[in-house]
């Protein structure tokens, strides 16, 4: 391969003479910092469990119409150097030149370029994109390239693990170092022997499923340490394999296990101190299925089992039953997803070389093993005009650039491993996407869920990866194809052709999709007649991936091929403070759809106040598709995401990270029909979350001690009871008791709550008024308050009234201006929950899940010091009690639960706390840019 090569990139070489650079976005003559208007911001993010700081960078700088979130994300993420330091960057233009010089230097030491000049334009046209939000790279550029740190670019890697001891070690460690280094990766473990197979010493082998528990309580502790929170790790297995139910069976044995544990009063909420006893919840896992195997399952047949020595029968199952296994597991954990193997390797461009075994975490990235993958992401919305149109002629240059960019990354960079090193300079895999997709459909009037929408989808994926392979084969013709291309020209020429053929197939839809898709014929066209002259320079040119982080820097409403989440956002304010709003994709949409402006302002107040489209004003039901949105009053069917997925598959080198939420009532048999589906739809892999499968979940449930059993006495005689009736009296209040007020703001709403108590304590009255109310309504809530009270003086306890009312939902709700209670369901959540942190003692708040942010906060603390919370003995009498700054806390996810009434199944952040929202197959905090899986 090595000789072969070599010749290769002589032939190559030979007419190398620079690629000439076309200017695009910048004006000639003018810097593209000095188009832009920038301006100076602080950046302080308050802990959201007890209000203090926990960072703190003032007078950062940054363009004017970059958001605040943005802003946050981009100054505590990206920017290097300790803070308070001069080393530490503070503005936007220091961390872009770190990166876009440092590209442009390597390209000209590696011969990218024909001249210095092209060079500097080169680097100008760079640094335009990046600061107009155009695109980003993968987060691993922005943490590392630049400084002295290693140059590592990649955020995701495939490993792999023999039949060793000696192998099962090393997958260890290079699992350690690359979650350490805030990247994530994926292994098959179908190489490891079965548990039913001998050892050469006689014994038993322990099988793959054991060796996971250890890596997983390795990637459990170094999520930890390293330098991100959470590790993001993928493990798959053979459904040839003989322990292939054990594997399907683990994280759904466990979830019951956690189940057990719950209903026994251990703390097994989501971060909860009891939940590290249960096992393998640090990985996704995935079943690779084969064609034959399916074609087993549709036919009823039997299915091989085979040994990894010697590939003889191990065993013969139903493969039907099996199959049910799978559906099953994943109906009751969202575990294991799905992969195609055959039709990941009947794409696989490097066949000759070996099988593609192995996906990253989060499932887009599919190539050979010990390798890694850069990625970088367009933002769509970026190219679509007022009237509706995409900007080819702009999209396809972009990709270029960015191709270009990617390319010369792999020529610098550092990598965790020698065996990674080598495969990535030799097969130089690449994997460009997009971002806004579903937002991008919205503003051009098409449903996410119509056969329009999928087609533009289509057409913009296929011109995409054709422009990026054309602009791949002319690097090969400028500094040579890479290494391993010789080897595997005849089978990436054939993939080549599949994707050409996919475009030529292609049935667009209006003349916007037609135009795309013409553009996209043609480029594949030129590619190819240009790459089999002189091969290509990558061997991967594009996967789709969550961006999660980068998405927020590129002020992206959507996350890759994601719809939009909801028609209302969480939205900070420059000067502080926040607000709820109507997506801005919704008006575009409503005037591209031909309303006029007072129809758009009528619709979009309705949207603001209800978070749906029904009923709207003067919007015509036909177009209420248009506004369907990923969770919601008018959520997108599971098999509308799955067509979607189908519809831009044949255009990804890779595949997409993305997973299908399908409805708690969802049944096994739908599972199982949904996995079908993908495998007939020609998708690389498929995973599903069914709504609430997961014990696990963001919000607390209280834990109340089970009743006791009651105690077998001895028979005795019978015993005639003496029937007492007890009725209750009523404790008057004195006529001078203490009391408090406590002014409140519930989403739009204002109030008083006054309460008053006993000498000897116990609340005793309340009275509630709201603000700008009318003369019924004023009534109503001193009838309200008047029983409330009545009936606690009468003896019915506070927790039975708290009990009844806190989560009871209906309008006004939102955000609250209590920096104990940071969002509520209603007026009357609201006013019980605070009753509760006042008059109830800590045993019964924790019961019910009501804790002061100052209990949360010191509650974290003992389980990460691995001690018992032990709260105050006493609380403060209220006039004791000092009022805390408000904090200000929020996410679009907890907006959309206050809406809908309906808690999300997101995680809370570990960074800053606030409710996460979906990425792809990961979540992604608003408030701070963490991920949970891929960057």
């Amino acid at each position: 391969m090595g000789e072969n090569a070599t010749v290769s990139a002589k032939r190559t070489r030979a007419n190398a003479g620079g690629l000439k650079i076309e200017r695009v976005w910048t004006t000639e003559g003018v810097h593209p910092y000095d188009e832009i208007t920038w301006e100076r911001r602080d950046v302080v993010m308050t802990n959201w469990r007890d209000g203090s700081i926990n960072f703190e960078q003032r007078g950062v700088e940054f363009p004017d119409f970059w958001s605040v979130n943005a802003t946050n994300i981009v100054t505590t993420k990206y920017f290097r150097g300790a803070v308070d330091t001069p080393e530490r960057e503070w503005s936007l233009k220091q961390l872009v030149d770190r990166v876009a010089k440092t590209y442009r230097a390597a390209g000209e030491k590696y011969g990218y370029f024909a001249t210095p000049a092209d060079a500097e334009l080169f680097e100008h046209e760079l640094v335009w994109m990046l600061v107009h939000q155009v695109f980003s790279f993968n987060s691993p550029v922005w943490f590392n390239v630049g400084t002295a740190s290693p140059q590592q670019v990649s955020a995701c890697f495939i490993l792999s693990v023999d039949d060793s001891v000696d192998s099962i070690m090393d997958w260890y460690k290079e699992e350690g170092l690359i979650f350490k280094g805030g990247s994530g990766s994926g292994v098959n473990l179908s190489r490891i022997r079965a548990s039913r197979e001998l050892l050469s010493s006689g014994g038993t082998a322990s099988g793959p499923v054991s060796f996971m528990r250890g890596a997983d309580a390795s990637a459990g502790t170094i999520k930890s340490g390293g330098a991100t929170r959470r590790a993001a790790k993928m493990v798959i297995l053979d459904v040839d394999h003989p322990d292939i139910e054990e594997f399907i069976a683990t994280k759904a044995r466990e979830e019951d296990k956690i189940r057990a544990l719950r209903d026994a009063g251990f703390d097994m909420d989501l971060g909860g101190r009891d939940i590290v006893s249960v096992q393998y919840q640090n990985a996704n896992n995935s079943v690779r299925v084969s064609d034959e195997f399916m074609t087993s399952v549709e036919e009823g047949k039997s299915f091989d089992l085979l040994g990894r020595l010697d590939g003889r029968v191990i065993d013969t199952v139903d493969a039907k039953g099996l199959f049910r296994k799978l559906a099953e597991a994943a109906w009751a954990c969202a575990d294991p997803g799905i992969q195609y193997d055959d039709t990941i390797n009947d794409w696989h461009t490097c066949s000759e070389t070996g099988r593609i075994t192995a996906s990253n975490p989060c499932s887009e990235y599919l190539h050979l093993d010990d390798t890694s993958c850069n990625l970088a992401s367009l933002n769509l919305l970026k190219f679509l005009g007022t009237d509706g149109s995409f900007d080819v002629a702009r999209f396809s240059k972009s990709v270029e650039f960015v191709i270009t960019a990617m390319d010369i990354s792999i020529s610098f960079a550092d990598f965790p491993t020698q065996k990674i090193t080598e495969n990535t300079r030799a097969y130089r895999q690449l994997g460009i996407g997009y971002a806004n997709l579903g937002a991008l459909l919205m503003a051009s009037g098409l449903p996410y869920d119509s056969e329009g929408g999928r087609q533009l989808s289509a057409a913009i994926t296929a011109l995409m990866t054709g422009v990026a392979y054309r602009r791949s084969a002319e690097l090969a013709g400028v500094v040579g194809a890479y290494d391993g291309y010789a080897r595997n020209a005849t089978p990436h020429q054939r993939v080549m052709r599949k994707h050409a053929a996919a475009a030529e197939a292609l049935q667009p839809q209006g003349p916007v999709a037609t135009l795309v898709a013409k553009e996209a014929q043609k480029q594949w066209k030129a590619g190819n007649a240009l790459g089999e002259k002189q091969g290509w320079r990558n061997s991967q040119a594009s996967v789709l991936a969550p961006t999660g982080t980068i998405g927020f820097m590129m002020d992206c409403d959507t996350t890759g091929v994601e719809p939009d989440l909801a028609l209302v956002k969480f939205k900070k304010l420059v000067g502080g403070g926040s607000m709820q709003i109507v997506n801005q994709t919704v008006p575009r949409a409503l005037r591209n759809l031909g309303y006029q402006e007072e129809q758009v302002e009528a619709i979009t107040e309705f949207i603001g106040e209800h978070g749906h489209v029904v009923d709207a004003p003067g919007l015509k039901p036909e177009h209420y598709a248009v506004f369907d949105c990923a969770m919601g009053e008018r959520s997108i069917a599971p098999m509308g995401h799955v067509l979607m997925m189908a519809a831009v598959q044949p255009f990804i080198s890779g595949a997409i990270s993305k997973t299908v939420n399908m409805p708690e009532s969802a049944t096994v048999e739908e599972v199982e029909q949904m996995y079908f589906d993908g495998w007939r739809l020609g998708l690389k892999a498929l995973a599903i979350y069914r709504d609430n499968c997961k014990v696990g979940q963001p919000l607390s449930v209280s834990k109340k001690d089970k009743e006791p059993a009651a105690a077998v006495a001895p028979v005795a005689a019978p015993v005639v009871e003496k029937v007492i009736e007890y009725r209750p009296v009523r404790k008057r209040l004195p006529k001078k008791r203490p009391g408090q007020t406590v002014s409140f703001t519930v989403g739009e709403a204002e109030g008083y709550l006054t309460a008053s108590s006993y000498p000897d304590d116990g609340l005793g009255e309340v009275f509630l008024k709201l603000g700008k109310q009318g003369s019924t309504l004023a009534g109503v809530m001193d009838a309200f308050s008047i029983a409330v009270s009545v009936a606690l003086q009468y003896g019915v306890p506070l927790q039975t009234y708290v009990e009844k009312f806190m989560n009871m939902k209906f309008e006004p709700a939102g955000m609250t201006d209590d920096p104990d209670i940071r969002l509520s369901n209603s007026v009357m959540d609201y006013i019980f929950r605070r009753l509760a942190l006042d008059f109830l003692p800590y045993e019964q708040r924790a019961e019910l899940g009501v804790f002061t942010a100052s209990e949360r906060a010191a509650r974290l603390r003992a389980e990460e010091e691995g001690t018992e919370y032990v709260p105050q003995a006493a609380t403060a009498a209220p006039s004791d009690v000092v009022p805390a700054a408000p904090v200000r806390v929020g996410s679009s996810t907890e907006v959309l639960e206050s809406i809908t009434g309906k808690a999300s199944d997101a995680p809370l952040c570990y960074t800053c706390g606030t409710k996460m929202r979906p990425a792809g197959s990961c979540y992604v905090c608003e408030g701070c840019g963490s991920t949970s899986g891929c960057s």
